[in-house]
């Protein structure tokens, strides 16, 4: 990629009409073999999408050049960004609007790790799906799972916990970095009415077991599955399974981890065995005990419990990890705003 660019002093905003003491004016030439498409998008929705998240820079395409003018701070930003999406591209990896806001979140947050290296990390592939993370925390709880021998994910609904967990789970299968893979979590409810529903224990315990085994379905063939389960490579069970249990060289991930008590958070991480690794996730805002007794959460006592333990790492994921639709996030930070706002008081 080449570029060229001059510095304005005293240039006005034509938007805003304010005036900025360093106004600059960038040209970015990217490769000719390049598909253009590719980088602006389809009806240049990728291109649109910049614009939107830089109001007060000029972006105009002509051909395989970008002519960048505005805020030197943000022309520089700008300058970084299409020199991150040239680097996805190159990596074989598809672009989207979503990519190109949360690479922009990423340059702007000033991290250390580059957009680029975090869209285009791959953990499991199946059936010409990828799997990586897709933000910055979500890299860093990878990294985390890959660093320790028991990882924690707490945050809200729609970070990637359990699916990452999933994925490097199967990552270490395939690797043969372990024998086995243990999905297991607690079924609250099913623990109260479980004589109450029809078909046999499988039966009943199936539907709090479910979102374990759709996930499983997006990282292995569907019709190895069961093959793996009957052999037990893969074991999906409840959390009252694993007492009295040692389990050796396994991948176990505790999902739904809020709604342990702290015996059973206990019992579940004594579980460990020689060449396992253990994932833990949750959800602390999220609690389903009976009498909405979140005090009496494992999750949420265990970090002061096991806080300064060598090996063992609590990964925060927040709402700008939130990987579903776009409004997901705002929900999961309006809701928490909300909440914030409510009198602190015994909870019903």
């Amino acid at each position: 990629m080449t570029d060229a660019h001059t510095d304005q002093p005293g240039a006005a905003d034509a938007d805003s009409g304010q005036t900025h003491p360093h106004v600059r004016q960038h040209t970015v030439v990217v490769p000719d073999d390049l598909d253009m498409v590719t980088l602006l998008g389809p009806r240049d929705e990728l291109l649109r999408t910049m614009e939107r998240q830089f109001p007060h820079v000029g972006i105009h395409v002509r051909g395989n050049e970008f002519n960048v003018s505005g805020p030197s701070a943000d022309v520089a930003l700008v300058e970084r960004l299409i020199d991150e999406l040239l680097d996805v591209i190159e990596a074989g990896q598809p672009l989207n609007r979503d990519a190109v806001e949360r690479s922009i979140q990423m340059l702007r947050a000033q991290t250390v790790e580059r957009p680029a290296d975090v869209l285009t990390m791959n953990i499991v592939s199946n059936r010409g799906r990828t799997i990586r993370p897709k933000t910055l925390g979500q890299k860093r709880y990878v990294d985390a799972i890959d660093a320790n021998t028991i990882v924690f994910g707490i945050g809200p609904a729609g970070t990637g916990k359990t699916y990452l967990a999933m994925a490097k789970a199967v990552a270490a299968l395939q690797a043969k970095q372990v024998n086995r893979i243990i999905l297991t979590r607690p079924a609250v409810e099913a623990g109260e009415r479980l004589g109450f529903l029809p078909g046999t224990l499988n039966d009943k315990i199936d539907p709090y077991l479910r979102p374990l085994y759709d996930a499983l379905h997006d990282m292995v063939d569907p019709e190895s599955i069961p093959r793996l389960m009957a052999s037990g490579t893969i074991e999906v069970a409840p959390l009252a399974y694993m007492r009295g249990r040692s389990l050796n060289d396994a991948f176990i991930i505790l999902d739904e981890a809020q709604n342990t008590s702290p015996e059973q958070m206990k019992m579940f991480l004594t579980r460990l065995g020689f060449g396992s690794r253990m994932v833990v996730t949750g959800d602390v805002t999220q609690i389903d005990l009976p009498g909405g007794t979140s005090g009496a959460s494992g999750l949420r006592v265990v970090r002061d419990i096991l806080v300064g333990l060598d090996d063992v790492h609590f990964a925060e994921l927040t709402a700008v990890d939130v990987v579903r639709h776009r409004l997901v996030g705002a929900i999961v930070d309006a809701y928490g705003r909300w909440d914030d706002k409510q009198p602190k008081g015994p909870r019903r």
